[in-house]
């Protein structure tokens, strides 16, 4: 690959893998990971997130209050809480650890393999933060769903909704994937050999030199 393809690509993929943490960040924050609107007052939505629940008012704003015990939650929120910030974690030392490695970072070629080293760590860690996030995510969807879809509740019991901060976590996720997965794909073009054509100007310059040299020799 192309050398200016190569540091493309690995900027595309550190853009990405930004975007993507940002948005499992919103997501981690958000009060929004399942929302319940009452029939009889539908003036009122109420929301509920990793860490705190609100009550969304058409009038009077929004009224948020944070839970009072972690063990008060349902288990997938409590999993989820743990699972999500330790995505967010992974993912900002992800970030550092490849930015790193990066070709377009001028250093000596004693510390290309390093670079690479770093870049690969990065990618790595860049998939787990997304698995970490994408896992917790999705079986929340699947709770509120086997839930709304319970034919045992009576239909006159509210039913939980999927909330907006899941749609971030889930595009978060996949950019964050998406993006460790351009880094690790740069890994297999090396950039400590040359290629062919350069091969073949330096081999021109070697002879032209050791022609000059039997020149001034003679």
């Amino acid at each position: 690959m192309d050398l200016v393809h190569r540091h493309r690509l690995q900027l595309l993929g550190l853009l990405l893998s930004v975007i993507g943490w940002i948005l499992t960040g919103t997501c981690n924050y958000l009060p929004d990971w399942k929302n319940l609107g009452l029939d009889l007052n539908e003036l009122e939505l109420w929301t509920m997130g990793l860490w705190q629940t609100c009550v969304v008012q058409d009038v009077g704003g929004t009224q948020c209050k944070d839970f009072d015990s972690f063990l008060a939650l349902p288990i997938e929120f409590r999993i989820s809480r743990i699972l999500v910030s330790t995505s967010n974690g992974l993912g900002l030392l992800s970030l550092v650890i490849s930015s790193l490695g990066l070709d377009c970072l001028k250093t000596e070629n004693t510390e290309q393999k390093l670079k690479k080293q770093l870049l690969l760590l990065g990618g790595i860690l860049m998939w787990i933060s997304g698995v970490l996030v994408l896992v917790p995510v999705s079986w929340v969807a699947y709770t509120i769903i086997q839930e709304f879809g319970d034919e045992v509740i009576p239909e006159i019991v509210p039913r939980w909704e999927i909330g907006d901060a899941l749609f971030s976590g889930w595009f978060g996720g996949f950019f964050i994937i998406l993006g460790g997965s351009l880094l690790l794909l740069t890994m297999f073009f090396s950039s400590d050999h040359q290629l062919p054509e350069q091969y073949t100007m330096a081999d021109m310059q070697d002879n032209r030199q050791q022609v000059e040299v039997g020149n001034r020799r003679l």
